[in-house]
């Protein structure tokens, strides 16, 4: 049950947004998940400041698994790749979280 929400200061057309959708779908794997179960969030034209300024096109993206988390090296480089080539976002201006929960609930009830 991996998510990943991404929040950014850059508008994301349609085009954009259904090839990232795409990139994240085929990344997740390399967490040892499937596109199965991914939920994807977008927050795009977002107000946020980096080394307080605005103006600079910055991105955040958090990551929350069920269980630990394994491969974020790999991810992180996949992640930002890809960020970086669809939205134009330099490399040191995106940041990536990663959270391992042991409880997740789904359907009602926990796995």
């Amino acid at each position: 049950m991996p998510y990943i929400r991404t929040s950014t200061n850059v508008k994301i057309d349609e085009l954009k947004l259904n090839s990232i959708k795409e990139k994240f779908g085929s990344a997740i794997r390399l967490m040892g998940k499937s596109e199965d179960w991914l939920m994807l969030e977008f927050n795009d034209n977002v107000v946020m400041y980096f080394k307080g300024n605005n103006q600079d096109p910055i991105a955040f993206i958090d990551i929350k698994v069920l269980g630990s988390v394994n491969n974020s090296n790999e991810m992180t480089k996949e992640l930002t790749s890809i960020i970086s080539s669809e939205l134009g976002i330099e490399p040191n201006k995106i940041y990536i979280a990663y959270q391992g929960y042991s409880d997740w609930g789904y359907n009602g009830s926990n796995f």
